[in-house]
């Protein structure tokens, strides 16, 4: 995409007083992120898995900000033991458009899903949405890869569970709690290093 494109996406976001979404998907392992924390002297942490387990919560999110450029606002859909695939993704779009009044400017990467036929499709008779592609390896662009990051290194880290409806129900109560974090929210924005400031 570059910055003179990036630059030229914003102006085209700010002349159509369109939202500014930024979509990603991820998934969520039963084997949890482990990192260090405080247990007393001489008591080790033990974390107990299910091992071998193929399972996951995948998850699709988008951080939609607003024409006025004022806050950031969190939406996300999960998919226990499923994968994220054309019609997954058309459906959370639908989702965003009944949410979302006026033009979106949508940005994701270039998932496969988002390239395919169906999805172009849906797109070309959505007009409401104008759909920019992040550059190939660059997900540092994408501020929903800091909501990722956050939810597994933090409310997630450690939560080693048995069943993945278990880990959909833990997945779910971190994300509704970052929803009503704003200062989270705008911190996602804040640490990409697009060009975008927020009122």
């Amino acid at each position: 995409m570059g910055e003179e494109n990036l630059a030229r996406d914003q102006k085209k976001t700010a002349r159509l007083k369109a939202w500014l979404v930024f979509v990603d998907e991820s998934g969520f392992l039963m084997a949890p992120v482990v990192r260090r924390g405080w247990r007393p002297r001489n008591s080790p942490s033990v974390l107990l898995q299910r091992t071998r387990s193929h399972k996951k919560v995948s998850a699709i999110a988008a951080l939609c900000v607003p024409p006025t450029r004022s806050g950031v606002r969190l939406t996300f859909r999960l998919h226990p033991d499923k994968n994220i695939d054309s019609p997954r993704i058309i459906a959370f779009l639908q989702h965003l458009e009944r949410h979302l009044s006026g033009p979106i400017v949508l940005l994701w990467d270039g998932l496969n899903a988002h390239r395919s036929l169906l999805t172009r499709a849906f797109l070309a008779d959505h007009p409401r949405i104008h759909v920019f592609r992040f550059p190939a390896y660059a997900p540092e662009l994408n501020p929903v890869e800091y909501l990722w990051a956050n939810l597994k290194l933090n409310p997630l880290a450690n939560l080693a569970l048995m069943e993945v409806h278990t880990l959909a129900d833990a997945t779910r109560r971190a994300g509704r709690s970052v929803q009503h974090r704003p200062g989270l929210l705008r911190s996602f924005v804040a640490h990409s290093p697009l060009s975008l400031r927020l009122t």
